[in-house]
């Protein structure tokens, strides 16, 4: 299973705004900037996170953008599946409905049931929080609380 940007150019433009939480709007083009991302490429993503209630949005000159809670209240998973959907490596085991005809003996949906539990459990323990500060050990700000 593979990420497309969009799941991964997301939780980099989140992870920025956890770096920045508490400091008020942030803008579209700084986000862009301190990640490398294409500004307008970060729009149709923010739209995305806006509209799951992941981000709030101010206009104006001073406006821009903000987590909606607080970074340890917010997962990677949440973040993932709001851009990419669910997250299974198979169909046979997605939240679709996907009808297969040898469910019941199939040897591989169970494996890719177990791979599937195992990304859920890993993308929903860890948050924001979390990934600023596994990334800054030296930099840690407790106000991110």
């Amino acid at each position: 299973m593979k990420l497309s940007t969009k799941g991964r150019y997301g939780l980099m433009a989140m992870y920025q705004l956890a770096q920045d939480y508490g400091q008020g709007p942030i803008s579209l083009k700084y986000v862009a900037e301190k990640q490398g991302l294409s500004e307008n490429y970060l729009e149709q993503l923010f739209s995305s996170l806006k509209k799951e209630g992941l981000l709030t949005s101010t206009r104006g000159a001073y406006g821009g953008y903000m987590l909606s809670r607080k970074p340890h209240e917010i997962t990677v998973g949440q973040v993932l599946r709001s851009l990419e959907g669910q997250m299974s490596p198979s169909e046979c085991v997605s939240e679709d409905g996907f009808d297969c005809v040898r469910d019941d003996s199939c040897a591989t949906r169970l494996v890719f049931a177990k791979i599937k539990d195992s990304i859920d459990r890993v993308i929903d323990s860890i948050s924001l929080e979390d990934m600023v500060r596994d990334s800054q050990p030296g930099l840690y700000r407790e106000e991110l609380k």
